[in-house]
């Protein structure tokens, strides 16, 4: 019988190619024969899979947003059974800054793609908004239930600080990756921001971790 082939399994080991290799080479320079190689497997097949450099991108950007969610689930169950919503707050910002291995690559290679959607409508319109607008509705729910459980100072948005706390994390991810700062540092940065806008006592970080 011939052997019996896991499609999906198939197209995330392509991804997973595609995230080496543009680890090493930067995403604007990767190619669709780059990706096979790394694969092991016939461009042919990659473009059975993805027909165009374009198709293999956003699914590229799809496993990497897939891979951020099972860092920040990681970050939540460590946090332990009742962590409290600033320590989710803490989960969901801790996890994107590139304080090891994995993280580098997931905020450089997510810097990259921001830099390519500037000039690819496709790939703006899809996953590259979406995902964002996600993380930012779903932080701004975790401050209003803050908010709600009398946990924040008064006078907080939790819209506007949903924001500010994604930009920053966004800003300070960059500089870790360039030298500026260090993942403490950055780390320290988030806490005095957090301090300003939880009330006293309201901790329980989970601090950087992988």
């Amino acid at each position: 019988m011939p052997k019996r082939v896991d499609h999906a399994e198939r197209r995330t080991e392509i991804a997973e190619a595609l995230v080496r290799v543009a680890g090493r080479c930067g995403l604007h320079a990767v190619g669709m024969r780059d990706v096979a190689a790394e694969a092991g497997v016939s461009l042919r097949l990659v473009q059975y899979y993805f027909e165009t450099k374009e198709k293999l991108l956003l699914f590229g950007l799809r496993h990497l947003t897939e891979r951020f969610g099972e860092r920040v689930a990681a970050r939540i169950r460590a946090a332990g059974v009742d962590p409290g919503p600033r320590a989710l707050v803490e989960s969901l910002l801790m996890a994107a800054l590139p304080a090891d291995e994995e993280s580098r690559a997931f905020h450089h290679l997510y810097t990259s793609y921001a830099v390519l959607a500037v000039h690819d409508e496709a790939l703006a319109s899809q996953p590259f908004i979406k995902d964002p607008d996600a993380a930012e509705a779903m932080l701004t729910g975790l401050l209003r239930q803050a908010q709600e459980a009398g946990l924040l100072r008064p006078g907080v948005d939790p819209g506007a600080e949903a924001v500010s706390l994604l930009a920053m994390s966004a800003g300070l991810g960059t500089s870790i990756l360039v030298g500026q700062r260090s993942p403490e540092s950055a780390t320290a940065i988030f806490e005095y921001h957090l301090d300003r806008i939880f009330h006293p006592g309201e901790h329980g970080s989970p601090k950087t971790q992988g």
